[in-house]
């Protein structure tokens, strides 16, 4: 399961999506994640899917690939919707076996809930399966350049945050390394009970933390034979542009918050 994590990849590319400003994806997916909130009716949910599958195909990403890269937060999906399902009253009672109720608001939350997490897993995923590590810390850093004036360290924090980004996928394979070569020597964390498998998993914790500590160590070193010093004085090989495709996107997110806005308020 661990090689299907897609969060934190980056997958070069030449679509509408990939040649976008880092600083104008960062300005949309973050203003996407609170704008998806607004949607609280089947009219304004049915308008996120279909733009967010919009979204995949213009950034040509296969969508099968991301269906693959839900996996990994398929249980705390499935977990959401029957928290929803189980525990949300309201409307007629659709099943009653003993004491397990089930109504119709808490099967409607249940599926809007699900639908939103999976319209923010596919677009924040879309961020980094089009953008470069190194885009984004610059996006970022320019973005929060405003916070330089109180003294906050903008270049190291978006530094942190792109390396944290970065590291991601490359834990998840790490790991995934481990458990095949515990498996191997006929360790199983895949079967048995929880309390087993809680028990059969420590011992993947502490080759885990060696493994990100001896990689932390590598990219620390490298980046001190490389000169690295922070971010004072640094300058960018790659200049950060902002281009029409950025204002058309801008427009069509406002275009999107515009309509589930009237959705909410008229329908």
């Amino acid at each position: 399961m661990m090689e299907k994590m897609i969060f934190g990849r980056f997958i070069p590319g030449d679509s509408f999506v990939h040649k976008m400003d880092p600083r104008a994806k960062l300005i949309f997916v973050f203003a996407f994640i609170f704008v998806v909130f607004v949607a609280n009716n089947i009219p304004a949910y049915i308008a996120l899917v279909v733009f967010t599958f919009f979204i995949v195909f213009v950034s040509r990403i296969r969508l099968y690939f991301l269906i693959n890269g839900l996996k990994p937060v398929l249980i705390l999906m499935i977990f959401t919707f029957l928290l929803h399902v189980f525990f949300t009253k309201g409307g007629d009672l659709l099943v009653e076996i003993g004491f397990v109720k089930i109504y119709e608001e808490g099967l409607k939350q249940g599926i809007f809930i699900s639908i939103r997490f999976l319209v923010l897993v596919f677009v924040t995923s879309i961020l980094t399966l089009t953008t470069s590590p190194i885009s984004i810390t610059d996006g970022l850093e320019t973005l929060l350049n405003p916070l330089k004036k109180i003294k906050v360290p903008v270049h190291e924090l978006a530094l942190m945050m792109s390396i944290a980004l970065r590291f991601i996928p490359t834990l998840m394979d790490e790991t995934d390394k481990i458990m095949k070569a515990q498996m191997a020597r006929g360790s199983d964390v895949t079967s048995g009970s929880i309390k087993e498998r809680i028990k059969a998993v420590v011992p993947l914790l502490i080759p885990l933390f060696v493994s990100a500590f001896k990689r932390a160590e590598d990219l620390a070193t490298a980046m001190e034979v490389r000169g690295y010093r922070g971010g004072e004085g640094r300058t960018r090989y790659r200049q950060l542009k902002w281009t029409g495709r950025d204002t058309i996107a801008m427009v069509v997110f406002v275009v999107l918050a515009a309509i589930l806005i009237y959705l909410r308020i008229y329908y």
